[in-house]
């Protein structure tokens, strides 16, 4: 997980960027998630690698302005695809409680944000209320209400 959401990432856009800036146009847009706002009990390394795009996503941003060149993180919630079931958190209480939305929806959103040059983009207004709240609640309440929401239904 590490390899695929740090050092992939990481080494693509050093490999594609320096180009774009080169020609001061372009675009790159990663995938990060809605869980990159918040610690992560029970999927810690996930959480974590997710917290690492959004924030190296937000520094290059900082980092391009001026450049001709955006850069942007997609921070979908849950969506509708087969991550759910090879995460095994199909009967978890965030899955059973929460809104999926459909990835053509999540992709619709994210592409639109990205041509407005848009830093982060949060699809679904919920989603974008959920991104809100470890700013108001103590980090270890935000992290025993995601431990909470990770337990399987059940256990």
């Amino acid at each position: 997980m590490i390899d695929v959401n740090i050092k992939a990432l990481t080494i693509m856009t050093k490999l594609f960027l320096p180009d774009m800036v080169k020609r001061g146009q372009g675009g790159v847009m990663n995938v990060a998630s809605l869980v990159a706002f918040f610690p992560g009990s029970m999927m810690s390394i996930y959480y974590a690698t997710k917290a690492y795009v959004l924030s190296f996503t937000e520094a290059l941003e900082n980092e391009l302005s001026g450049a001709g060149v955006t850069v942007t993180a997609l921070c979908p919630g849950v969506t509708s695809t087969g991550f759910v079931d090879r995460s095994g958190m199909g009967d978890s209480k965030l899955i059973k409680n929460g809104a999926i939305m459909e990835a053509g929806q999540v992709a619709e959103e994210g592409y639109r944000g990205f041509l407005r040059g848009d830093t982060i983009i949060i699809p679904g207004a919920r989603n974008r209320l959920m991104a809100f709240i470890p700013r108001l609640l103590p980090r270890k309440l935000v992290t025993h209400m995601v431990r909470s929401t990770q337990n399987r239904t059940g256990h």
